[in-house]
């Protein structure tokens, strides 16, 4: 071979080598929905980088542009990184750190709207694979990740951290709107701008998670974000446990988002070919403000996130607050007239009914014991379910699987099932102390008491299952030497649970509830049909409660009740229990007739409109962290018909209030505007009741929803339809 030929010969080489460097630098990884990409680049080094979230591109040649060396899309702890890391295991042979790189990726299209992009990873050194999972739902403009950690080494390993997305920003300033406050307080909306450092939002109370703060948040991008401008993400975690979302600004202005597990007091001990595996984190992106955001969430859940979430709920009337626990068969058949005088659908039978060598008279006594009160109901659940059918009702039934009374026939037979640390005194909440779920003898137990009681009575057409206390002093007998696994492995089996009976009674409405707001998340609502926000039901405390959690859940989900807490009119409470699905728990006997006649009719109303408010898109038109009244409305998909709500909250005599303007309406439709939910006899004070007006005309120059007498405390509904 001659020179010349040598020389042209390396060229090619040198080119090969070049294009094919190139080739592997240009690799993209695109998950796309409707109006938003997620665009991951491959690096020559077979790094997986993160070059894009945002807006999608007009011209998909531009994504070619995009390039990201510094943004890895999940880092693993120990090698180069000096910020808060995406994974960090220790090997079985001490080696704490994990060198991750891209070998492959497939993606899995479920149909025209779904898609899932699995992204490989391994280690080179060692025998670990991380895998990133992206569903993309497009039409909702949904994007949905978690993570799967496998291994093959000859022992276990440990894992410190396992977060279930990582994410990165790149914007001039961050705020960040949060969701906290406490029992009776919960969903409370607060808003900071994040500086140089860590912002995190997390929870360590095991089984009540988010009593204390939501794993729901909105991370808005250069400047804050309102309803309808700014832009944005709005995610939540679906996970029932211990989370923590942490948001770090490094000295370059960039923020790192990661959310997942809360790595607290969980070194997980990962065994040689199983599988770890992350919740999802659920987001969605927005360029026109916190309104759009929640509705892409409401459209997700509905479609995907809640149990049913498309189909119609049942109004109820609950007894605790008629009776507690001090009752008997024939008063509880007596209550039924009340639930048939409201007109509601069900009636729902609280705690206080099971237990007999221990009767439940109080909440010291009888959980774990769930077999019926021989002296209070002794004809049993069916003789109850006989006699509300008889009146046209159906019939629902409290539990609380997961816990155990320290004097109960269940803890003095297997005091082995129970929570609770060697050597310390037992630490009582609400009188009560957990079971240990992780033992497969436990699941096997709730799991055939729920299935047991409704297969003997068929007739249980609803179930309110409560968690009225979090995880402390925690120490698992069956977990032994493990105890790291405690938090993650607890939830873990709830679901299990939770997955075996709704294979055998897969459309069985149930409430997730927790002392109110303690659990409510879509890693709980997969397996529900609602929720129970808060044991507030103050009418005016509930419209700041039930608001946050608008934010992120829709109203068919959010469990509103006409109950006697609070000062406000019969007619307040009812239009804010009307705001999301509406059921009461009141002392029927003690309304008047003019407040029976009105309860009756307003359950009439609720059922003609419960359509555009359950599966309807939301519009927050005033905000009470921003004026002394709240407005709101539902509009229909068809943009046919719409509902209204209109709180006045406590102001000051004289205060002015200005228009609204609405939205999710057609500017080219017409539509007649009628106040409904009026007091017996009552006429609206509404001056434009009745007429017509332009979407364009309600849209862009509003109406005066407070004229008229008004007062504080008081309320206002509409019915919007297309003419």
């Amino acid at each position: 071979m001659n020179n010349s030929i040598k020389y042209l010969f390396c060229l090619l080489c040198i080119f090969g080598i070049f294009f094919s460097v190139s080739a592997q630098q240009d690799k993209q990884i695109i998950i796309a929905t409707k109006n938003t990409s997620l665009i991951f680049t491959v690096s020559g080094a077979q790094k997986l980088y993160q070059s894009y979230l945002g807006q999608k591109l007009i011209n998909p040649s531009d994504q070619s542009l995009l390039t990201a060396t510094r943004r890895e899309a999940y880092i693993g702890a120990g090698m180069g990184d000096l910020f808060e890391p995406a994974i960090r295991m220790v090997h079985s042979d001490g080696n704490p750190s994990l060198d991750l790189k891209y070998t492959s990726h497939k993606i899995n299209k479920q149909d025209n709207n779904v898609s899932t992009t699995s992204i490989s990873l391994k280690d080179p050194q060692y025998p670990v694979e991380v895998l990133l999972h992206f569903t993309a739902y497009y039409n909702e403009d949904i994007i949905k990740e978690w993570t799967e950690i496998k291994h093959n080494e000859k022992k276990p390993v440990t894992l410190t951290n396992y977060a279930s997305s990582m994410l990165h920003f790149d914007a001039s300033k961050y705020w960040l709107s949060q969701f906290d406050g406490d029992y009776m307080t919960e969903m409370r909306m607060k808003e900071s701008q994040l500086t140089t450092g860590i912002k995190v939002l997390d929870s360590k109370l095991g089984s009540r998670a988010h009593m204390y703060r939501a794993p729901c948040f909105y991370l808005s991008l250069n400047k804050p974000s309102d309803e309808n401008n700014g832009e944005l993400i709005a995610g939540t975690l679906a996970w029932s446990g211990n989370f923590q979302c942490s948001f770090e600004v490094d000295q370059q202005n960039g923020l790192r988002l990661v959310t997942g597990m809360n790595p607290y007091a969980s070194e997980y001990k990962l065994q040689p070919g199983k599988t770890f595996e992350t919740p999802a984190f659920i987001f969605t992106y927005s360029k026109k403000g916190k309104g759009e955001a929640s509705r892409n969430l409401h459209r997700w859940a509905r479609n995907y996130g809640v149990l049913d979430g498309n189909k119609p709920r049942l109004t109820l009337l609950n007894n605790w607050e008629a009776t507690h626990m001090d009752f008997n068969q024939d008063i509880l058949v007596e209550l039924f007239d009340g639930a048939n005088k409201l007109g509601v659908d069900l009636f729902l039978l609280d705690d206080g009914w099971f237990g007999n060598k221990y009767p439940r008279d109080a909440d010291k006594t009888a959980l774990g014991d769930w077999q019926v009160d021989k002296k209070k109901l002794p004809s049993g659940i069916g003789y109850l379910i006989s006699e509300a059918n008889k009146k046209k009702l159906q019939f629902g039934i409290w539990l609380e699987p997961e816990m155990v009374s320290p004097k109960s026939e269940l803890y003095e037979k297997h005091p082995e099932w129970i929570l609770k640390l060697p050597n310390r005194e037992e630490a009582y909440s609400r009188n009560q102390l957990v079971l240990d779920l992780i033992n497969p003898k436990v699941q096997d137990f709730i799991y055939n008491m729920v299935n047991d009681l409704v297969t003997e009575n068929p007739g249980i057409a609803f179930i309110k299952w409560d968690c009225n206390r979090m995880l402390t002093n925690t120490y698992s007998p069956f977990l032994k030497e493990n105890q790291g696994n405690l938090f993650i492995d607890y939830n873990r089996a709830l679901y299990q649970i939770l997955e075996r009976l709704r294979k055998k009674h897969p459309h069985l409405p149930i409430m997730l509830c927790a002392g109110g707001g303690g659990r409510v998340d879509y890693g709980g609502l997969k397996y529900f049909t609602e929720f129970w926000p808060s044991d507030n039901t103050d009418g005016l405390e509930r419209v700041f409660i039930q608001w946050g959690y608008l934010n992120f859940f829709p109203a068919l989900t959010v469990s509103s009740h006409v109950t006697s807490m609070g000062k406000q009119s019969l007619k307040f409470r009812t239009d804010v229990a009307m705001m999301g699905k509406m059921g009461y728990d009141i002392r029927v006997k003690n309304l008047t007739e003019q407040e029976i006649k009105f309860s009756n009719q307003a359950v009439k109303t609720y059922k003609q409109i419960s359509d555009v408010i359950w599966f309807g898109d939301l519009y927050r038109l005033v905000s009470p962290y921003e004026e002394n009244r709240t407005v709101l409305m539902y509009a229909s998909e068809d943009k046919n018909r719409a509902v209204l709500f209109s709180y006045l909250l406590n102001f000051r005599r004289k205060e002015y209030m200005g228009k609204v303007l609405l939205q999710g309406l057609d500017p080219l439709k017409r539509y007649r505007i009628k106040e409904i939910n009026l007091l017996p006899d009552a006429r609206s004070t509404f001056p434009d009741d009745g007429k017509v007006f332009s979407g364009d005309y309600l849209m862009n120059i509003g109406l005066n929803l407070s004229s008229g007498k008004i007062a504080p405390l008081s309320s206002s509904i509409f019915e919007i339809i297309a003419q």
